[in-house]
């Protein structure tokens, strides 16, 4: 067990966690002690656009998305995680370059930026091990641009179940206007495919889920 309670404390309580094995096994030893655990509710804000990056954030129960605002002024999803790292690629930056929005109430494990730049620097093993999650991360956001420079929304939808469902079952936990967002589309245009796609029994739609018919 790693988790720690939504309701049972609030973020000034959280100071020790028992990490999740994931994240143990990543980090090297001494980093363990150097994390600490915070709880955002939805709609809040991990860190903000300009930012010093002083905290990596993993999140591990919950959802978070990194979000720029686009030219119309609507938010634009650069990435969604349900569980692993959100700010990775701030590490060594002077400041974070967007925004990392709590769609759910989210446990996150937080570690210290600084501390973790050094370790990467003076330990090989764990570098090997940091590249090989970023080398995952990438492949994941190369299926975000696929899916982005597809002109149908219909084909869009159907390559994010293909990709990131399971069995042909894609978990909907934050409503369709955050996933209409990831999508690059208005939430107006989304529920017209979805409603297509049903009409035309191509996919069902069952309690935060959608689910291919075939």
């Amino acid at each position: 067990m790693f988790l720690f309670s939504f309701c049972a404390y609030d973020r000034s309580h959280m100071k020790s966690v028992v990490l999740p094995p994931s994240l143990k096994t990543l980090l090297p030893s001494p980093m363990h002690d150097l994390c600490t655990g915070a709880f955002y509710k939805r709609n809040e804000r991990l860190f903000l656009t300009g930012g010093k990056p002083e905290w990596m954030f993993y999140v591990i129960a919950g959802e978070v998305t990194l979000e720029r605002t686009g030219l119309q002024g609507e938010p634009v999803v650069l990435q969604r995680t349900r569980l692993g790292f959100v700010s990775e690629a701030s590490l060594k930056a002077a400041k974070y370059h967007c925004d990392a929005l709590a769609i759910t109430d989210s446990n996150v494990i937080k570690v210290p930026a600084k501390e973790l730049a050094a370790a990467l620097d003076r330990d090989a093993d764990f570098a090997s091990r940091w590249i090989s999650m970023l080398n995952a991360e990438v492949k994941r956001l190369r299926l975000h641009c696929e899916r982005l420079s597809m002109k149908s929304l219909k084909d869009r939808v159907l390559h994010l179940i293909n990709t990131e469902g399971v069995n042909g079952e894609y978990q909907v936990n934050t409503g369709l206007k955050s996933l209409a967002g990831e999508l690059g589309v208005t939430h107006e245009a989304l529920y017209r495919t979805l409603a297509t796609l049903e009409k035309t029994k191509t996919i069902r739609r069952e309690e935060g889920l959608l689910v291919l018919t075939h």
